[in-house]
């Protein structure tokens, strides 16, 4: 049986200034057909364009903080749902220091929308449940910058167990039942014989899990939070010979993103927000494997399964 679908889209993952070679920070997850969008910097909607990702589906944003090239998008997207004839409310999640800006644009430029604008704030100093539905818990990560900042957890909920088919055929149990007893119930045969939920089902598959750190200096701790993920990205913004430049900026390099994924026990560990002072990416993956063989380079437009 085929997994609902927990998908990574990258639509942008440079650093502060737009270059040739790739855009601000920007990802989308599509997990079990709703979208969430983490981070928006400028030219999110351009990209969303190009991925072909429906924005009806997209009902919650979530900033890590307030620095232009992690927030830029926002005017344009939120605008352009409006034109689009966005009805449904928008949730957006971010530091307390984004509101004035948020509001500035909604009262500035999108007075006549037909959906509302809600915006939450995320305590950038706890590791916290940020928000909830039927499908994932999303988790606050606190992220050490320059200024308030905010990595994000999205664990997927427990599945309910697979029904097997061939038991549904040999005790001629209608579909009607099916939900019950991936919920727990037993059926009972006219004969009066007890068929145990557990001979009716078989496991679900395990809940998936996805990280996303940026921008931070090296945190340790950070692994505590993300143990065991299936996709970790962290932010690797400066090669190890620029070290003392990412302890000025606030930012990580990709031996320490690396180090955090092997401490953290993940799956896989996808690095961005690369500087302009990186020019062999390939060197930088390198750089990152030598710690976690299992790094790898994020690119505009790609897909990565989470998984």
């Amino acid at each position: 049986m085929t997994m609902e679908p927990f998908r990574l889209h990258i639509l942008g993952c440079g650093s502060a200034k737009p270059s040739n070679g790739h855009l601000p920070s920007c990802q989308v997850l599509d997990l079990r057909g709703k979208l969430y969008m983490i981070d928006c910097g400028e030219g999110a909607q351009m990209q969303w364009s190009r991925v072909g990702l429906g924005m009806t589906r997209l009902g919650h944003i979530f900033i890590s903080h307030s620095h232009g090239d992690h927030c830029f998008g926002l005017p344009g997207l939120i605008s352009t749902m409006g034109l689009l004839g966005r009805t449904a409310d928008l949730h957006l999640h971010a530091p307390a220091d984004l509101r004035p800006f948020v509001e500035c644009v909604l009262e500035g430029f999108c007075k006549e929308m037909d959906y509302k604008v809600y915006f939450h704030e995320v305590d950038t100093r706890q590791y916290s449940l940020v928000h909830e539905d039927r499908s994932v818990e999303v988790w606050s990560l606190p992220l050490r910058h320059r200024m308030p900042c905010a990595g994000y957890l999205f664990r997927e909920k427990p599945l309910l167990p697979h029904i097997r088919p061939e038991m549904l055929e040999a005790y001629h149990i209608p579909v009607s039942q099916v939900n019950n007893i991936k919920a727990g119930q037993d059926w009972v045969t006219e004969e009066g014989e007890v068929i145990p939920h557990e001979r009716l089902t078989r496991p679900a598959d395990p809940p998936r899990s996805y990280a996303y750190c940026s921008d931070t200096l090296y945190r340790p701790q950070l692994a505590e939070w993300v143990q065991g993920v299936d996709v970790l990205f962290h932010e690797a913004t400066f090669g190890e010979e620029y070290l003392r430049r990412a302890q000025q900026t606030g930012h990580s390099t990709a031996r320490q993103a690396a180090l955090v994924a092997d401490a953290a026990h993940v799956k896989r560990l996808l690095v961005g927000h690369y500087s302009g002072r990186v020019k062999d990416e390939e060197a930088h993956l390198a750089e990152a494997r030598a710690v976690f063989p299992e790094t790898y380079l994020t690119r505009e437009g790609q897909v990565w399964e989470v998984k």
